[in-house]
């Protein structure tokens, strides 16, 4: 039995998936890794900026404004980046081979027919 937040998953599904409970175990550590970046981020720059501001003066409202939105952009990235190697480790789990992110281009499609190619077009 694996459980998903609260929810128990049926043995079946389990049994179907053998990569889940890893894949949620990931998929958590991800989300915890985002928000402790988030809280992390924020206080760092917050404090930074306080020490900048002997320097430059602002009112302490922009120190807020501005480490919450920067740590806001740093926690996303770090959650999807996270989240991103939690679904490659899915589908290496589900179906063996490992996906290549770094390609853009779609595969060519074989034809079962050795003389045409992928347009139909006939090869003499």
């Amino acid at each position: 039995m694996v459980n998903i937040g609260l929810s128990k998953v049926d043995d079946a599904i389990v049994a179907k998936h053998p990569g889940l409970q890893q894949y949620v175990a990931c998929q958590s550590y991800a989300f915890m890794k985002g928000t402790a970046s988030f809280i992390l981020g924020t206080v760092g720059i917050f404090f930074g900026q306080r020490a900048l501001q002997k320097i430059i003066k602002y009112p302490l409202q922009w120190n807020l404004f501005v480490s919450i939105v920067s740590s806001s952009v740093f926690s996303y990235s770090v959650t999807r980046w996270e989240t991103m190697k939690c679904s490659d480790v899915w589908l290496f789990l589900e179906t063996g081979n490992i996906p290549d992110r770094n390609s853009d281009k779609e595969e060519p499609e074989t034809s079962a027919d050795s003389t045409t190619t992928q347009h139909e077009d006939v090869l003499e």
